[in-house]
């Protein structure tokens, strides 16, 4: 954990490597932090998201068959992979 004194240091360095790096001659930390969604509202993400794979579908609808658990509940990944490319694809 760093201690006030360093914290204090790196605040003083960061705002002046702020100022000379932008041009600007104050430094709001309030720039960098990106906006809170309020309760009630929507939040959208800045990237959208990733498509999801066709073997990450396959375990999401096949995750919960007890052919593919063990009886403790895990998953039985290697029997799973095994149906998967078994499977017919389109």
């Amino acid at each position: 954990m760093p201690t006030k004194r360093e914290r204090e240091y790196y605040a003083m360095g960061f705002s002046d490597g702020f100022v000379k790096g932008s041009g600007r001659m104050i430094f709001d930390p309030e720039e960098l932090v990106p906006p809170i969604s309020k309760p009630g509202g929507t939040y959208t993400p800045r990237k959208p998201k990733r498509k999801i794979s066709a073997w990450n579908k396959f375990v999401k609808a096949n995750s919960k068959k007890k052919e593919f658990r063990y009886r403790d509940g895990k998953l039985n990944l290697k029997k799973m992979g095994v149906a998967f490319r078994r499977k017919k694809r389109r």
